[in-house]
């Protein structure tokens, strides 16, 4: 994108696993942290933004203190709804008609930040997660982040808080739950938060 300069690429660099993200930026000479190593000590200096797209590294609030703008990521769902690891699956398997992509300013709290931008999509029929990512919710997180990042270069931010009492959270399904290494700086966010989940639902299907 014409007046953006990718100062560092932060994705899987190892011998057993390689991704293209990882491949395409030291053919392109770009200074490469490998997964699980990014962080506040390990950031370029001088950062606007980060985007964490797929991110294999939880973005603490110390990195994000060191950018001057902060960072924003990319969910495969209409945030607050169906916060988690497995939106996309939970989506089909709870029978949503109807989901979406936002990118959102990243605050600390996993899904939880501020709504950048969002579009929609219809769940067809017989659709498996692959169907959806890479027919739908994939490309629309490309174009979301084109639409923000040229709005930035323009000098517009849209920060459109989530309205928490609409969030749900769904559980991992077969995985782990996610590593987040400052977890007591972050808090337990604002006196009487709580979220809806629908698990209950997913163990009724």
């Amino acid at each position: 994108m014409d007046g953006v300069d990718i100062v560092g690429v932060s994705a899987p660099c190892g011998e057993t696993r390689q991704d293209r993200l990882c491949r395409e930026a030291t053919n392109k000479g770009l200074p490469v942290i490998p997964a699980g190593g990014l962080n506040a000590s390990t950031l370029p200096e001088g950062l606007d933004l980060i985007v964490a797209a797929h991110c294999h590294d939880f973005i603490s609030p110390a990195s994000m203190q060191k950018t001057k703008l902060g960072a924003i990521g990319y969910h495969p769902s209409l945030l607050p709804l169906r916060r988690g690891r497995d939106a996309v699956y939970l989506a089909i398997r709870l029978g949503d008609p109807v989901t979406g992509g936002t990118v959102y300013w990243l605050n600390g709290r996993v899904d939880g930040g501020p709504v950048a931008a969002q579009g929609y999509v219809f769940i067809r029929p017989g659709d498996t997660s692959f169907d959806l990512w890479t027919r739908d919710l994939l490309p629309m997180g490309v174009m979301l982040f084109r639409r923000v990042i040229r709005d930035l270069i323009n000098g517009v931010i849209v920060s459109v808080p989530q309205d928490e009492r609409l969030a749900t959270w769904e559980p991992s399904v077969g995985r782990p739950p996610l590593f987040r290494p400052d977890l007591p700086m972050i808090g337990h966010g604002p006196e009487g938060f709580t979220v809806k989940t629908n698990s209950k639902a997913l163990n009724g299907v």
